[in-house]
């Protein structure tokens, strides 16, 4: 028997999205026991049509963004592991039985499967996440076909929470999402708390799970890309150590200007600039004291993700943002 699990739904309409996702669930080899849907004043019905299935429903009577709506979902959980999962996920039926088995067989304090893209079974959605120097961030594997690259469980500093099974207790440990972050971005946050103590977890890849991706506002969305722009800086003002612009500036100006370029050719400039301002001018409250031994393991975080980023591009071929990135830096 494995131990129960609480699956946190954070919810905006979509509701048939939230249906397929519940009927996936009930249908678990290793059900969960309970599922939490924390509904954001959805206002097609998804609410009343979760609770009409037996699911307790959160409502938070707005949207509040993803942090908060996890968050939400965390304090209601009742067991000793917590699933996140996104409305637009399709899990394999054994996706959560695999999770727990190989979490607990190794002591992890988390572990996140493969995604796969819904609309192109062949391709990968993401792994988990690595991060560069210029906290700018990549789901490794995003719009590379699937492999045996994509098959090898790991070893993994940054679950992507997007569907990630996590022990409970790990709040406790090192505190809820980052509810300044809204949405994107706070994952890389929590996860960056998480390994700076001494947290990881574990890529399990035969979890396998099918992911819409963006399927509420749309990848370049205006806001989606004003949050993540502003979020960039926050993960900067947060986790960089004091004097990081002599250390890192060079590589942070190169990426966080070519992610401005992407998002010039997606028609989100004007989003990409207010969320840089946004960002900058909140960036002196979300600073934070720094000890020593903080900066060497984050020192030595970042050169190993990195090294690991760029490992992994040369295998796949280059990403053009990465292949300029690496250039230039």
């Amino acid at each position: 028997m494995y131990a129960p699990v609480s699956v946190v739904l954070p919810h905006w309409n979509r509701r048939e999205l939230l249906l397929r996702l519940l009927k996936h669930l009930e249908g678990q080899s290793a059900p969960p026991e309970e599922v939490i849907v924390v509904d954001a004043g959805s206002e097609d019905g998804s609410a009343d049509a979760a609770e009409r299935r037996g699911v307790r429903v959160v409502r938070m009577g707005g949207n509040p963004g993803f942090a908060a709506l996890v968050n939400a979902g965390i304090r209601a959980a009742h067991c000793p592991w917590v699933a996140i999962v996104n409305n637009d996920v399709t899990p394999q039926p054994d996706w959560l039985e695999r999770l727990l088995e190989a979490a607990e067989k190794e002591g992890a304090w988390f572990a996140c499967g493969l995604l796969l893209e819904e609309s192109r079974p062949n391709q990968v959605d993401g792994a988990f996440d690595l991060i560069s120097r210029a906290a700018c961030v990549w789901r490794a594997g995003n719009g590379k076909a699937d492999g045996p690259l994509w098959r090898q469980p790991r070893r993994v500093h940054l679950p992507p929470l997007t569907a990630t099974l996590l022990r409970k207790q790990l709040f406790d440990e090192v505190g809820l999402l980052d509810e300044h972050f809204e949405s994107y971005l706070e994952d890389v946050d929590f996860g960056l708390r998480c390994a700076l103590r001494g947290f990881c977890g574990i890529y399990v890849p035969n979890a396998a799970a099918y992911h819409v991706g963006s399927a509420t506002l749309g990848r370049w969305h205006p806001e989606t890309v004003r949050r993540i722009s502003r979020n960039q800086v926050f993960l900067l003002a947060k986790h960089w150590p004091p004097g990081w612009a002599g250390r890192y500036g060079w590589a942070v100006l190169v990426g966080q200007a070519l992610w401005g370029v992407l998002a010039l050719r997606h028609g989100a400039a004007w989003a990409w600039l207010a969320g840089k301002w946004e960002g900058i001018r909140r960036y002196r409250s979300l600073r934070r004291p720094w000890p020593a031994p903080q900066t060497a393991r984050l020192v030595g975080l970042l050169e190993e993700s990195e090294s690991e980023l760029l490992r992994l591009q040369r295998q796949t071929g280059f990403d053009w943002y990465w292949k300029l990135y690496f250039s230039l830096t």
